[in-house]
């Protein structure tokens, strides 16, 4: 008697972003923008600018220096980052278990993030979270070029950026309330899930699967 071949169950590729989803990279980058004032003798609210983490080092960058002086400003900054802002920077509860969770549903991990991809990588190789890929330089929108071409269907966030960018890759959007963004303001920005923390985030994922079967 033949046996009815199964069709398997699509494994998830699974994008996140990095600062305030995957690591808390406050402390590194507070201590970097002291570093960067210190160097330049500009005034640079460190406090302040890791409020607001997650668009772009120039953004950031344009509250403090004239605009033809940012790209120098962001070179010197990417060169302190390395000894300053990686050992400072802890994982996010939750961080490891999610990566762990989705390779455990047979599927993939990606980190897509704005921040300076070499940076990135240093801080996913510090910690030990050991993504599948790594692609940086990739802001709100642009993430979904990324996320389309590894076929991402779900993307983790904690900013309105980040929801912007799974949806315009037609990803379901999961975002974490551990960043700038509230959790009222990521659901007002059409996030599909909204999480506390990564620590929710193996439960939702076992159930997300099921649901998708």
């Amino acid at each position: 008697m033949a046996h009815m071949a199964t069709a398997p169950i699509s494994a998830p590729t699974v994008g996140f972003d990095l600062d305030m989803t995957l690591i808390d990279s406050r402390p590194g980058i507070r201590a970097c923008y002291l570093e960067l004032s210190e160097r330049t003798g500009t005034y640079i609210d460190a406090d302040l600018a890791v409020t607001r983490l997650g668009p772009p080092l120039a953004e950031e960058l344009a509250h403090w220096f004239p605009a033809d002086e940012i790209p120098a400003m962001a070179d010197l900054y990417r060169s302190l980052y390395p000894a300053i802002a990686i050992a400072a920077s802890p994982a996010m509860a939750g961080a490891r278990e999610a990566i762990a969770a989705v390779r455990a549903a047979g599927g993939r991990a990606i980190v897509v993030t704005a921040k300076y991809e070499p940076s990135a990588k240093l801080h996913v190789e510090h910690l030990g979270l050991a993504p599948d890929a790594v692609i940086g330089d990739l802001w709100a929108e642009q993430k979904a070029v990324a996320l389309r071409e590894h076929g991402a269907s779900v993307y983790v966030g904690d900013h309105l950026g980040d929801v912007r960018g799974a949806r315009t890759a037609e990803a379901l959007s999961v975002a974490v309330a551990t960043g700038p963004c509230s959790a009222a303001e990521l659901t007002a920005a059409g996030a599909d899930v909204v999480l506390a923390d990564l620590t929710g985030f193996p439960d939702w994922l076992a159930g997300y699967r099921p649901a998708r079967a």
